[in-house]
């Protein structure tokens, strides 16, 4: 199917080689698919939000209360992942994983809480193995759910005062990598509360010490949030759905799990390079070719829904593009 796929793209109605990415992700979804004329069918981004035992520790600009009050901004739908979902089509879905409030019920809002937060790593494991099994389980139903309905391509954000610490320990330990080449101002910090954020992170892996199970560094750092994103691309890769990865605290957890099965790096689509400080040397560890940089380092997955147009011109120009011969234009000489 690779070569098929490769002599459809080279006679199209262009020099080969001239729509650059477009062309290797036709090649991937068409691949990933089995089909030279792939699709994509009702596109998702599940954004799933947690509280970080370790923000009580001072390693972001804002306030823990600022994760419940942008998640009722995602439900009210004001946030920026709202305005991109809406633009290109993608339906949006928010996930309370262990939010420290008390939501009312809500139609936009699957309720998947664990605790009311993790616990701070700086004294003890985030959290412990039932409540990572937990989230790994909610997650794969939660997948099993939209891919049901017909989705096959799924992208995920997150929201979590906090999380860029846990993305840094989880970052600095499976890739073996000093804290320092990982870690992030996050939220804007300044230079002092920067300084005290590798301080605190210091002091947590002479804490812990390091490891490079990704299970075991998920339980010791993990956010809820980050643990639901693992186990929710686990399934999406068991349904053979394409994965779109977002910014910095998504490749965190997408590193956890294509280490527990492999093969996700085959459907893995990753949308853009964030300006967080850690995500190059990410993304360059896993050999990942962005989509695209914009010096974004929002999160909620706003990479992955800016990214979906042009993942949906790979399809388009596979699909719709006239071939040499259709189209009876001299093809280059040989």
């Amino acid at each position: 199917m690779k070569d098929e796929l490769q002599r459809k793209i080279d006679l199209k109605t262009k020099p080969q080689g001239a729509l650059g990415k477009l062309e290797q992700l036709a090649q991937q979804i068409g691949t990933v698919q089995n089909t030279l004329s792939p699709e994509l069918t009702k596109p998702s981004i599940v954004v799933f939000a947690g509280d970080h035992g370790i923000a009580k520790s001072g390693v972001s600009a804002y306030p823990q209360e600022v994760t419940y009050q942008m998640v009722l901004n995602f439900l009210n739908e004001g946030a920026a992942i709202n305005v991109f979902c809406k633009q290109h089509d993608i339906h949006l879905q928010i996930v309370d994983t262990g939010v420290n409030f008390n939501f009312k019920p809500h139609e936009k809002l699957i309720r998947a809480k664990v605790e009311k937060g993790t616990k701070n790593f700086l004294e003890e494991r985030a959290m412990n193995i039932q409540e990572l099994e937990n989230c790994l389980s909610q997650s794969e139903k939660i997948v099993n759910d939209l891919h049901e309905g017909g989705c096959n391509i799924i992208g995920f954000g997150e929201m979590g005062i906090g999380n860029t610490s846990a993305a840094t320990m989880i970052m600095s330990n499976l890739c073996g990598l000093p804290i320092e080449s990982c870690v992030g101002r996050g939220t804007a910090l300044n230079d002092e509360q920067f300084a005290h954020k590798i301080s605190i992170l210091k002091q947590c892996e002479l804490r812990h010490g390091r490891s490079a199970d990704p299970v075991e560094v998920l339980q010791t750092y993990g956010g809820f949030e980050i643990a639901h994103i693992t186990g929710a691309m686990l399934a999406a890769y068991e349904n053979n759905m394409l994965v779109m990865v977002d910014g910095f605290i998504a490749t965190a957890a997408y590193l956890a799990a294509v280490m527990i099965n492999p093969l996700l790096q085959n459907n893995a689509i990753f949308c853009h390079l964030s300006d967080e400080t850690g995500h190059r040397q990410l993304l360059k560890y896993l050999g990942a070719d962005p989509i695209l940089n914009l010096n974004m380092r929002l999160g909620e997955g706003t990479g992955c829904a800016v990214a979906y147009p042009l993942i949906q011109s790979a399809v388009n120009f596979l699909n719709g593009m006239a071939s040499f011969e259709s189209a009876s234009v001299s093809s280059k000489a040989s």
